[in-house]
């Protein structure tokens, strides 16, 4: 199968998984936001986007990948970057963690700094594609901070 399906469905999956763990219910409509939060709508193009770029990151990577090993670290770290994104989705639409995602929110832009560092091991266009995914998730993490300032315990942070 080709580097390039096999990177289209996971990121469709990816996708998939972080859309149906968001959930934006009453408790969300609740949640005091930012002025400058983009509005709800823009966030299914703009991780579509992402998502998309990220794809062809990793098409591009396995292709220019010259070794096996490289190519096992490829899978890991984009493994481990597919399982944070989602897992933040989790924490805060799911749990109502906003606090929680926000620590794990770190570590989701440190493992997409850590795809940027393996793709730029064996392409730099590779690894291009996927800074506009490295800044959302800063503006991702800045909002998610803003959010838990705005909104302390016990007013509305992981309540049902």
């Amino acid at each position: 199968m080709s580097a390039v399906l096999v990177a289209g469905a996971a990121a469709l999956l990816v996708g998939f998984a972080g859309g149906l763990a968001t959930r934006t219910d009453a408790w969300y409509r609740a949640l005091r936001q930012p002025a400058w939060k983009p509005p709800d709508w823009a966030f299914g193009p703009i991780w579509a986007t992402i998502l998309a770029l990220a794809a062809g990151a990793a098409a591009l990577g396995w292709a220019a990948s010259p070794a096996t090993a490289d190519r096992l670290l490829l899978v890991w770290a984009f493994g481990l970057n597919a399982a944070l994104n989602v897992a933040w989705s989790v924490i805060f639409f799911r749990l109502r963690r906003p606090d929680w995602a926000l620590a794990e929110v770190g570590l989701l832009w440190l493992s997409v700094l850590l795809l940027a560092l393996v793709l730029a091991r064996v392409s730099g266009l590779a690894a291009a594609l996927v800074l506009p995914y490295l800044a959302w998730v800063g503006v991702a993490g800045l909002l998610n901070l803003t959010i838990v300032r705005l909104n302390p315990a016990p007013s509305g942070i992981g309540r049902a």
